[in-house]
């Protein structure tokens, strides 16, 4: 006999939230060195320690950095790219003073650069000369004024970089080629950010490593080309959207052509140092990975006919490809296998898994598998996300009444959310949430045109998606329209903060380092997000109206819903006066509402005490405000007019 019906919300769920802090391992970076494989680790457990792993071939994973070790570049502040390894020594920056270490086998890490305001990332080898080439960030002056040059530092001199190309604002990817005559890398400048305007360089390089003959091959400020690569008979590829999609492009000679066109994407946006898509078999076979429709797939590119062949595997997201030696490694999972460090080895065409970032076993029962959804939208457009029903094995569902919503907005805003398991969600649907993960407008994935639809336009178009994604499934009677939540992180924040001040579709709110106030975002960030708001708002100051008109705080006499704040104190992204401003906002409004700083935290919770707190006083906040029966042993939170 089944069990009586359960309210939606109050489902008992074996899921808590430090069984998800305990499945939650960042996996990235992976790298091929010989016979071995590197990748990078991120512990909750630790602190966020980011620790460098080496597997053998015999399948033992090591620790390549001992404790207190941390291999993290704050360059952008979003950091990536912080290693690099050649013949078994390990080249990495390390967190806490930004400093690049060396790593030798059986050996402690010896720094190779001074103190300093200085920060490194894109770290690349050129045996040739005994050097690294990277990318250097200097922050002898503010944040906003830091100086990106493309440099050499030599591994046997005193750490000094060497500027090798400066003047542009920003830089990235450098590539030697094969035979160590020339150097290709990306530059942009303000106010593009990657995704909107990038160029591609190339220059040759003499015996002692200095450019000559510097010349610009691709990319332009409505173009974004991405990921300069060499092919092993040194012709240069590359990723460009000049014909809307992010697709293989290559220069013979002087010209250059599309390796193929597709609708597909053959990149994510480049937020962070280190990400590749792509990797030679041979000069004319490449492996490459590609989305479409919000899932990811990887291909056999035949450069010569411009022909794609599927590569099989049960993977709906795939990132960090590096292919070497009849292998490719990189980071994959689907939406029932959690993400993992991934081999395939070619030669037996067979795939391996060499790390699981979630090694908890979850019975399917508790496990929501999501539905991509399209929806319409204003202006006569399709909007798309991802849709998970409440489940629970052990509960039998109300019949009379819908399930509560929660609308998830993700950060950016120019990212996507993926189809992979992720405990965060199960944490909700197996307690009775219906969740929609939404890529709204200006989202990754779908090409240059949905990519722009929110220039101009943030704080607009992304929360009419959020809410015509909520009214769709409420029309439908997917969703309750009394019970409608929204949440989100960073630039997701603001699209939550947005549409609980602008809008009355969502009933209660999460805001994570939220945006509540443009005109600080745009006055009082770092500098690779500085002019981002040009773009997505207008020129500051001169549409400071527009942004006056569409900063949460300065309209929270319109607020009527619950929202609860979460918010790190060493957040340089979005610092914490952004959401102590709009708490005590809607604190004065005497609206429910909650503050939870976490100290020490950045932008994006690491530890994992902050994202098991963070879990269960937003489940507990819900369960308050809308009189869910919650784990009793969630320590309660401080909500202000409740």
């Amino acid at each position: 006999m089944p069990p009586p019906p359960t309210p939606y919300g109050s489902w008992p769920s074996p899921i808590s939230a430090a069984l998800v802090v305990s499945g939650s391992l960042r996996l990235s970076e992976p790298r091929l060195d010989g016979e071995d494989v590197y990748f990078i680790e991120g512990r909750p457990q630790e602190k966020g320690r980011n620790v460098i792993i080496r597997r053998t071939p015999d399948g033992a994973l090591q620790d390549a950095l001992p404790a207190p070790y941390d291999a993290r570049s704050r360059a952008h502040e979003y950091g990536g790219g912080s290693y690099t390894v050649h013949d078994g020594t390990v080249y990495f920056t390390h967190f806490a003073d930004q400093r690049i270490y060396i790593v030798e086998p059986g050996e402690q890490p010896r720094p190779l650069t001074a103190e300093g305001p200085l920060r490194y990332a894109d770290l690349v080898v050129d045996a040739r000369r005994n050097r690294l080439v990277c990318i250097v960030e200097d922050h002898s002056g503010s944040d906003q004024g830091a100086e990106n040059t493309l440099a050499a530092i030599d591994l046997e001199g005193d750490g000094t970089p060497e500027t090798l190309a400066a003047g542009d604002d920003f830089y990235s990817r450098p590539a030697i080629s094969p035979d160590g005559t020339k150097l290709a890398w990306m530059a942009w400048n303000h106010p593009n950010m990657p995704w909107d305007g990038t160029e591609i360089w190339v220059a040759d390089l003499d015996a002692h490593g200095r450019l000559h003959n510097r010349h610009q091959v691709a990319g332009g400020p409505e173009e974004s080309a991405v990921q300069p690569k060499w092919s092993p008979d040194g012709t240069l590829y590359f990723i460009s959207d000049r014909n809307d999609w992010w697709n293989l492009c290559k220069r013979d000679g002087e010209r250059v052509s599309p390796v193929l066109q597709m609708p597909a994407e053959f990149c994510h946006p480049q937020w962070v140092f280190g990400r590749f898509s792509y990797g030679f078999l041979s000069p004319q076979t490449i492996l490459a990975i590609y989305t479409q429709n919000g899932e990811w797939s990887l291909g056999m590119v035949d450069a010569e006919n411009g022909e794609l062949r599927p590569v099989k595997s049960s993977f709906t997201y795939l990132d960090y490809v590096q292919v070497a030696d009849e292998r490719l490694v990189c980071v994959g999972g689907s939406a029932t296998e959690p993400n993992g460090v991934r081999m395939l080895d070619l030669l037996a065409d067979e795939w391996h898994t060499l790390k699981f970032a979630s090694e908890v076993d979850v019975d399917p029962g508790y496990l929501s598998t999501p539905q991509a959804v399209e929806f319409p939208t204003e202006g006569g457009l399709t909007a798309h996300g991802l849709y998970y029903p409440p489940k629970n094995k052990d509960v039998t569902p109300p019949e009379d009444s819908a399930p509560p919503l929660i609308v998830m907005s993700h950060g950016g805003p120019t990212s996507a959310t993926p189809s992979l398991f992720d405990l965060r969600i199960p944490f909700w649907t197996s307690r009775g949430f219906a969740v929609l993960d939404v890529n709204y407008g200006g989202s990754t994935g779908y090409g240059r045109a949905y990519r722009q639809r929110l220039n101009l336009n943030w704080g607009v178009v992304d929360v009419q998606d959020c809410e015509n994604g909520a009214k769709t499934l409420a029309a439908q009677g997917l969703a309750d329209p009394e019970r409608l939540i929204i949440r989100g992180g960073s630039a997701g924040g603001y699209t939550t903060l947005c549409a609980l001040t602008f809008g009355k579709t969502f009933k209660a709110g999460a805001s994570h380092y939220g945006i509540g106030d443009l005109e600080t975002l745009a006055t009082d960030t770092h500098k690779f997000e500085s002019r981002y708001l040009d773009t997505m708002i207008g020129p500051y100051p001169q549409d400071k109206d527009t942004y006056i008109a569409r900063s949460p705080v300065n309209h929270y006499r319109q607020i009527e819903a619950p929202v609860i704040f979460f918010q790190g104190s060493e957040d340089r992204v979005v610092p914490p006066d952004q959401s102590e401003t709009m708490f005590e906002a809607v604190r004065a409004k005497e609206i429910p509402t909650a503050y939870v700083l976490f100290e020490g935290e950045g932008h994006g919770f690491r530890q994992a005490a902050s994202i098991q707190r963070a879990l269960e006083a937003e489940l507990y906040f819900y369960g308050r405000v809308f009189g869910f029966d919650v784990d009793k042993g969630i320590e309660p939170v401080k909500i202000e007019n409740l």
